[in-house]
């Protein structure tokens, strides 16, 4: 019972996570324009993210265009790109293996040591989509900071967090918190395989003991 319910657990907490980064993957809220100093422009808003950047104005719905290069992103932006699709991949190949262990939950006992294994394998691959899914989210998190307190740069091209940011934060945890559970279920199962190997391991004595005396009463019926 209780790893049917590590199982739900893990599948709906990683389930969050892998929805969660793709749409962080996809979100333009990355970097958003401040309004500080000199910068009182209030009805027009700027969104930077990784595929386009928007722009939002009083009383005009949000326009948004694909960046032309590459190269027009900066650094961070760039790295980000390739780590966050990364992430959507370990996340989703994590899921599909979370399915495929669910799947074998009516499987014999000798295959609990291939179930261990599944789960085990999506245990790790959703802690490391977590981990690579950190790394961009915080690295663009600490340049829009220094960035922000960096006298040199210009007011007009200083940032503020993005809701994608905070959105990836989350979706990183619950990774991360999915290949923890299913970590603690991959270990309950190869203790349910100990246990049941150590059992099968005692039945062949018992079989023959129990069979030994069976035999010895018959010769014994067989002189009388």
């Amino acid at each position: 019972v209780i790893g049917g319910v590590l199982q739900i657990a893990g599948m709906l907490v990683g389930g969050n996570g892998m929805i969660g980064t793709f749409a962080v993957t996809d979100m333009p809220q990355w970097r958003v324009s401040a309004f500080i100093e000199n910068n009182i422009i209030v009805f027009e808003t700027i969104r930077e993210g990784l595929w386009m950047h928007c722009i939002r104005q009083a009383n005009i719905r949000m326009q948004c265009k694909v960046y032309d290069s590459v190269l027009a992103l900066s650094q961070d932006l760039q790295a980000s790109r390739g780590l966050m699709c990364a992430g959507s991949v370990l996340s989703f190949l994590a899921f599909m293996a979370a399915i495929i262990g669910m799947k074998c939950m009516r499987c014999a006992q000798s295959s609990w040591q291939a179930k261990g294994y599944i789960i085990l394998t999506a245990g790790l691959l959703f802690s490391l989509s977590g981990a690579v899914e950190l790394i961009p989210i915080c690295w663009v998190a600490n340049t829009i900071i220094s960035d922000f307190y960096n006298p040199v740069v210009n007011v007009a091209q200083k940032r503020e967090l993005g809701e994608a940011l905070y959105l990836g934060w989350a979706a990183a945890f619950c990774l991360v918190a999915a290949g923890a559970i299913f970590c603690c279920f991959s270990c309950r199962c190869g203790e349910t395989r100990s246990y049941g190997y150590s059992t099968s391991a005692h039945c062949p004595t018992h079989s023959h003991h129990w069979h030994g005396k069976t035999e010895s009463s018959y010769s014994k019926s067989q002189y009388v």
